[in-house]
């Protein structure tokens, strides 16, 4: 046998056993993320309150004699009270709204007053305004028939808003037990984040492309996340004390928009209209309006302070997160999107500016 055949056999050989190889190993990654993609929300959630509440950990560390398992147990515990108790305020408040409202829709008192004449005197839609608004307060139960179809259509997809709603706070809740089980083990888990970066992309770049999603991932979580979460609690105890109908819906939709980085005056002037139009004007009526419409301009105060500490995110990309979200994961993805978008993002841009420089031009002189 030639020796150029008997190397061919050696290649072939070698390039089968590669392929095999490969195949096997694409197996088994397959099989490993079949198992493991139902939990891959949780554990993105987990991961991403883990790195947000770290730097947290790393200050109580040292007044806790450096015990990483107590200080963890400490935070989710803390967490868990900050949550449950509004969340719980909020659930109240909405089961309430709601029982309110079917008592009065079925003792007929409900009656809504009749259109001012200046409303058909609207630009564009001010007649259909008036006639639709005339008919709902003399006829209101044939309009509620002739609407039946779309109002149970909106039922239905309230209902299902609401059962996502308590799924992903349920997994939320999981979650922050995962993340504080991974903030005990802080320092190996960011070691290993290190070691996996620099497998990826070289031993220089690994630790910066691992600081660059420690940062993103705590910038948008704080300057995002978190204060939408706070104007929620400051509207919502306003709507509360002010006795608003839907209270806890209404703080909900200001936690939505909020992270859509869209202004929580969207909700908060049409409920400042609905009060004084209801209430009149009162002392109790102008307190209630000043507070809840600076409340709703808070996020211009807290951005600069929270979101301008980590990595500057521009707004589309945050909002396209959102919307993405909620379309692919429901009301978990609401919260997860921004921060997985925004991640990859920089990466991407990074990768853009690492180029090398070019050399510069050599000109050869003849002799």
């Amino acid at each position: 046998m030639l020796p150029t055949q008997t190397a061919r056999r050696g290649l072939s050989r070698e390039l089968l056993d590669v392929l095999i190889r490969a195949g096997l190993v694409a197996v088994l990654a397959i099989a490993c993320f079949r198992v493991f993609v139902p939990f891959l929300n949780l554990m993105v959630w987990a991961v991403i309150l883990a790195i947000t509440l770290y730097p947290l950990q790393a200050r109580l560390r040292a007044r806790l004699g450096g015990k990483d398992g107590l200080v963890a147990t400490l935070i989710i515990l803390i967490s868990f009270a900050v949550i449950l108790v509004p969340t719980y305020a909020l659930g109240v408040a909405v089961a309430h709204s709601l029982e309110r409202a079917m008592d009065i829709f079925r003792s007929g008192d409900f009656r809504i007053p009749p259109p001012a004449d200046s409303v058909a005197a609207w630009p564009l839609v001010g007649r259909r305004v008036y006639d639709f608004w005339a008919q709902a307060s003399t006829d209101l139960t044939g309009l509620v028939q002739k609407f039946a179809p779309q109002l149970k259509e909106a039922g239905v997809a309230l209902l299902g808003t609401v059962t996502g709603l308590g799924a992903g706070l349920l997994v939320f809740f999981v979650a922050l037990i995962v993340a504080g089980i991974l903030m005990a083990y802080g320092e190996k888990g960011h070691r290993s984040a290190v070691q996996i970066a620099s497998r990826i992309s070289g031993l220089e770049n690994g630790p910066q492309i691992a600081d660059l999603c420690t940062s993103t991932i705590r910038a948008v979580a704080q300057g995002v996340v978190g204060i939408a979460f706070i104007q929620m609690l400051l509207i919502g105890i306003g709507f509360i004390v002010m006795g608003i109908p839907g209270a806890g819906l209404l703080a909900l939709a200001v936690l939505l928009i909020g992270i859509m980085q869209l202004p929580a005056t969207l909700i908060t002037i049409p409920v400042i209209v609905f009060v004084i139009l209801t209430e009149g004007v009162s002392t109790a009526t102008v307190i209630f309006s000043v507070y809840v419409f600076v409340a709703g301009l808070a996020d211009n105060v807290l951005k600069p302070l929270l979101l301008g500490r980590g990595v500057a995110v521009p707004m589309p990309v945050v909002l396209i997160g959102a919307l993405g979200g909620m379309v692919t994961g429901g009301v978990i993805g609401l919260f997860i999107g921004p921060v997985m978008l925004a991640v990859g993002y920089q990466l991407f841009w990074r990768w853009v500016n690492d180029q090398p420089e070019p050399k510069p031009c050599q000109t050869h002189v003849e002799p």
